[in-house]
């Protein structure tokens, strides 16, 4: 059923596409005919001739610039912006056990989350936004969180920066719409275990919500807050991903969707 999306051949960039929902975001585009662009910090190479890597900070206006310049030298144009990139450092807005500790939101942390989960977005989304006002037709996907639609305890800062990215995709929507361009956000729960959610995470997460990380972990499988009962599966966001960026889902735009198995307040 690959040709159902009718995506093949289509030029696709996934920020922070080498791990985790990216790199499974970058494999389902592949298995539809695209050609991707991976842009990340982490430097890797390809025999594929439809998957380039272009180390970049997002952060950094000319090497985001030079990462878009890098896909239409080696493409043609772009077709498909997926805003993956982003960081999460667990921290307490007020440590009172440990005041100014290693858990506590300092302005370097503030930086370090906003510069990439907000600022790399804008960057990423004006410099291709470009191509797409041009041409008159694109898709952008802003990978948000289920955290940035309800808030998170000791996340503070990271589910900030993904309400920003709402705002962001609903701005956008009511600007570019009138240009035949798509915006959509992407909103994932908890989901399986990746290379990303480090013991390190898991204990600064742990620590701010004071359980351990076992308990922690006992979350992830089967909360009371998640109606089925499981966590989410990369493939699953992958998969919506894609359909979202065909033109199976050409009247969706300005909405973000929320892949997180139910997952309420409480």
């Amino acid at each position: 059923m690959a040709n159902w999306l009718n995506l093949e051949g289509k030029t696709v960039i996934v920020t922070g596409g080498v791990s985790g929902i990216g790199k499974a975001v970058v494999n389902e585009f592949l298995n539809q005919g695209c050609n991707v662009v991976v842009s990340d910090i982490v430097e890797e190479k390809s025999e594929n001739p439809k998957l380039l890597y272009f180390k970049c900070d997002i952060s950094n206006r000319e090497e985001v610039e030079n990462m878009v310049n890098f896909t239409v030298d080696n493409f043609g144009t772009v077709d498909v912006l997926i805003n993956n990139a982003g960081i999460n450092i667990p921290t307490l807005l007020v440590d009172k056990d440990n005041p100014k500790g290693k858990y506590e939101l300092n302005d370097s942390i503030y930086n370090r989350v906003m510069d990439i989960n907000v600022r790399g977005v804008y960057l990423a989304a004006q410099a291709v936004g470009r191509i797409f006002v041009e041409k008159g037709s694109g898709v952008m996907v802003n990978m948000s969180s289920e955290s940035g639609l309800e808030g998170s305890e000791g996340q503070s800062i990271y589910a900030a920066s993904k309400n920003a990215i709402n705002s962001f995709t609903r701005s956008w929507a009511k600007e570019l719409g009138k240009y035949g361009v798509r915006v959509v956000g992407v909103a994932p729960g908890i989901l399986e275990a990746t290379g990303l959610r480090t013991l390190a995470y898991e204990e600064a997460l742990a620590y701010t919500r004071n359980i351990t990380v076992d308990k922690l972990r006992e979350g992830y499988t089967n909360t009371k807050t998640t109606p089925l009962g499981r966590d989410g599966k990369l493939q699953e966001v992958a998969d919506l991903v894609a359909y979202i960026s065909s033109d199976r889902a050409s009247y969706i735009h300005g909405v973000t969707y929320n892949v997180a198995g139910g997952k309420t307040r409480g």
